[in-house]
């Protein structure tokens, strides 16, 4: 469903220009990272300190949209920004149903990678003054962004103020719908090249809707296919002063 409500549509501003500047650890620049984007495959890994190994699914980040997105990108509605877009399938897609998208992600090379292949984006991490906050009206975590920054409260705390009252934020779970996990992880290849340790957070279906009512988020719905699992959440209206901080932008 595209039926965008009728809220001004957020400027999307230059494609290839920084929201501000990054910090320097910037872990998703590592040179495995950015490899395995160049070559469109993996094998690449979350390794977390205590050796544990989750498989980055690179080839189908950088595939075209598999049915599963396709259905993602149907839910959406009016604007819509893909928070850590990766190599920007999504955003890409979007754009080409003539959608009003911006990719956001701390990786220079998954923002060029979005770039040339059509779509909008941003260096940028979700924490940062993004353009059009407060106006977005929807909000993607797509392959497991619940777990950036590594505290789930905080990112939807984040996010409610990015969309507008009553948006809409569609996250992609683990299947494992109790996970609740936090940890310090690197990206690393086959080598085990390393990147910068950053925080990290791990959220199944039922924990997620467990922080997002804690949070003010109205649980909306889930769903599932043999391989991946999804939920859409309804941010709350905002209180007054909220209102007003946002239409001042």
């Amino acid at each position: 469903m595209s039926g965008a409500r009728a809220t001004a549509t957020p400027p999307l501003g230059p494609p290839r220009a920084p929201a501000c500047p990054l910090p320097a650890a910037d872990p998703w620049s590592a040179d495995p990272y950015a490899d395995a984007l160049r070559a469109g495959r993996g094998p690449l890994f979350l390794r977390r300190t205590d050796g544990w190994l989750l498989p980055l699914d690179v080839e189908r980040w950088c595939a075209e949209p598999d049915p599963a997105d396709l259905d993602v990108l149907g839910r959406c509605e009016g604007a819509v920004l893909d928070v850590g877009c990766g190599p920007g399938r999504l955003v890409a897609a979007l754009g080409a149903q003539g959608r009003r998208a911006l990719g956001i992600d701390v990786s220079e090379a998954a923002v060029a990678h979005t770039v040339r292949r059509g779509g909008r984006a941003l260096r940028a991490s979700v924490f940062d003054p993004l353009p059009g906050t407060g106006r977005w009206d929807t909000a993607l975590l797509m392959d497991g962004n619940i777990g950036i920054g590594g505290d789930p409260a905080a990112l939807l705390d984040r996010l409610a103020r990015v969309l507008t009252a009553g948006g809409l934020l569609i996250v992609e779970t683990v299947p494992d719908p109790e996970a609740d996990e936090r940890s310090l992880v690197q990206v690393t290849d086959a080598h085990g090249s390393p990147g910068e340790l950053f925080p990290w957070a791990r959220l199944g279906t039922r924990a997620l809707l467990r922080h997002a009512r804690a949070c003010g988020w109205r649980p909306e719905d889930r769903w599932s296919t043999p391989t991946r699992t999804f939920a859409t959440l309804r941010a709350a209206p905002r209180a007054p002063a909220d209102t007003a901080r946002t239409g001042a932008r």
